[in-house]
């Protein structure tokens, strides 16, 4: 499983024109899925993401989660993350789980997730074509993948 996670100061994801959900102060994150990854993985990803301090505290200095702040998420699935580019130009999505197994577990990082932050995330639509509108707020942006643990 691997995720971006971007630091906001707002965020909506748009479908058909509507927009299907918007924060404000939080994380974006896009989410991709592998057929290798199982509920570790969310577990693991989601007490990362809830502990990660990368807000400013009152000194300026990055040392609050978003649980400090009470900050909210957008989470995104997004199966081009599993990208490979090392053949040619046209990258191959062959790591990237299909939709029997990514939708189940996509399902289950959202409730993980919600359940981690104590409050409903905000969400995407599987599979749907989106608009993500995002303001970076750093910019920073934090890459993370449970094949990389260690």
């Amino acid at each position: 499983m691997r995720v971006v996670i971007q630091r906001v100061k707002e965020a909506s994801v748009t479908i058909n024109g509507v927009i299907k959900s918007e924060i404000k102060v939080g994380f974006m994150i896009l989410l991709g899925i592998e057929e290798s990854d199982n509920q570790e993985d969310i577990d693991w990803l989601c007490k990362k993401i809830t502990a990660l301090r990368v807000f400013d505290d009152e000194q300026g200095v990055m040392n609050k989660s978003i649980m400090d702040i009470n900050g909210e998420i957008l989470l995104v699935s997004q199966f081009t993350l599993m990208a490979s580019t090392k053949k040619g130009n046209r990258p191959s999505y062959i790591k990237a789980a299909k939709p029997e197994i990514s939708i189940p577990l996509y399902e289950d990082f959202c409730k993980t997730l919600t359940a981690s932050l104590g409050k409903p995330i905000g969400t995407g639509e599987f599979g749907a074509d989106m608009k993500v509108s995002l303001i970076n707020d750093g910019p920073v942006t934090i890459c993370m993948d449970t094949k990389n643990k260690e």
